[in-house]
């Protein structure tokens, strides 16, 4: 889980670049994306009172002290998002943003890009991991086109989930010879991404992603925002081999030195993309302003919260890190956050599928601390 931070957005830890005229663009681009977002800050957690009465009701709980171990800072998290001694996480909404990425051309990935529009489909037809995880654990799915190079047929129906048609443009530009989005184009992507996590009525929700080359661009937006290597933070994405790795590491070190102005949070996004990504930023924003706590994927949606959070540091107390990929760079991009997820099981699909798998144990937590008994109501002796 994200320690909670709540200083000002500049200057942020682990930020490579900390001089006042970064400091200064980046308070710009925070007021530009809360303005997308419709929002004028995100509410901290640090909540000193409440987080002392999750503990103390913790302790009175008919179990040795500590006994449940992570589950109790889980609940606690959940408490001090939401503002609520005893929250509740039955209804849980996965959201799947989606989108294609023109730094694919550049061969990155070892699929090509019309899999990204096909695993739209699976998934809204109920046949992807994601799409499996959510109706195992009771999970509203909603899969979100960003920006994939093919839309769906007209007329298209999703079975056992919702379909939203997102779409900014067919996929990105390819960022080894400009920028990949806008500015523009990255503030409407973060402003939808608001705008459906503001539709979706949950008590928490998941984030996930599709889009052939993202594993690229969160390594770009890790690299640049951590500064650190490109070999730190890149790996093997959907499964290429050495050789493989070898070329993609090489045209991401191209791509950091064809912008080596982007060093801000939202120009670093602009730069790098993708759709995705920018709906992913404005999701989680969009869902702390409204404290409702995010239950983070992988590598990919975990670069987009290290985005949201350099804009909004309040963010990272939102966030419930659901599990550590097998993705070099999601190690370092936890490390930044603050954040120990909650599993770790050597995942490294995406779709939101570590998030899926972390449901139980968000919904676990609150129930715990809603409805375990006390030694005092229990009648059960307590320590000598």
């Amino acid at each position: 889980m994200a320690a909670m931070i709540t200083d000002p957005p500049c200057p942020f830890p682990g930020a490579p670049d900390t001089t006042g005229a970064s400091c200064g663009a980046t308070a710009i681009e925070r007021g530009r994306v809360l303005a997308a977002v419709g929002v004028a800050a995100v509410p901290a957690t640090d909540d000193g009172a409440l987080a002392a009465r999750v503990a103390a009701a913790w302790a009175a709980k008919t179990m040795p002290a500590g006994a449940l171990g992570a589950l109790q800072a889980l609940g606690a998290r959940l408490a001090t998002s939401t503002g609520h001694e005893t929250p509740r996480m039955e209804r849980v909404a996965m959201l799947v943003f989606a989108a294609d990425h023109g730094l694919a051309a550049e061969g990155v990935s070892a699929y090509p890009p019309e899999v990204t529009a096909q695993m739209v489909r699976n998934f809204a037809e109920g046949g992807a991991a994601v799409s499996v995880l959510c109706r195992a654990n009771a999970v509203d799915l909603v899969v979100i086109d960003a920006g994939a190079r093919m839309p769906q047929a007209e007329g298209f129906a999703a079975h056992g989930a919702r379909f939203v048609d997102a779409r900014i443009a067919a996929g990105t530009a390819n960022a080894l010879h400009g920028p990949a989005m806008t500015e523009a184009q990255a503030l409407e992507a973060i402003a939808r991404g608001a705008a459906i996590a503001r539709e979706t009525r949950a008590d928490a929700v998941a984030l996930g992603e599709m889009g052939i080359g993202n594993s690229s661009a969160a390594a770009l937006l890790a690299a640049r925002l951590l500064g650190v290597p490109i070999e730190a933070v890149a790996g093997r994405g959907t499964g290429v081999d050495d050789a493989g790795l070898k070329h993609k590491r090489a045209v991401l070190a191209r791509v950091l030195d064809a912008h080596p102005d982007a060093r801000t949070p939202l120009a670093a996004l602009a730069a790098f993309g993708g759709f995705e990504i920018a709906m992913l930023v404005g999701a989680a924003l969009g869902c702390a302003a409204r404290r409702v706590p995010v239950i983070v994927d992988g590598f990919i949606v975990t670069a987009a919260v290290l985005v949201a959070a350099r804009l909004e540091p309040a963010v990272a107390g939102h966030c419930v890190f659901a599990h550590r990929s097998a993705e070099p760079g999601h190690a370092r991009l936890l490390e930044a956050l603050g954040a120990e997820p909650l599993l770790d099981l050597g995942l490294r699909l995406g779709e939101g599928s570590g998030a899926a798998l972390a449901v139980p144990l968000v919904r676990a937590a609150a129930r715990l601390l809603g409805e375990m008994a006390t030694f005092a109501s229990a009648g059960v002796s307590g320590r000598t």
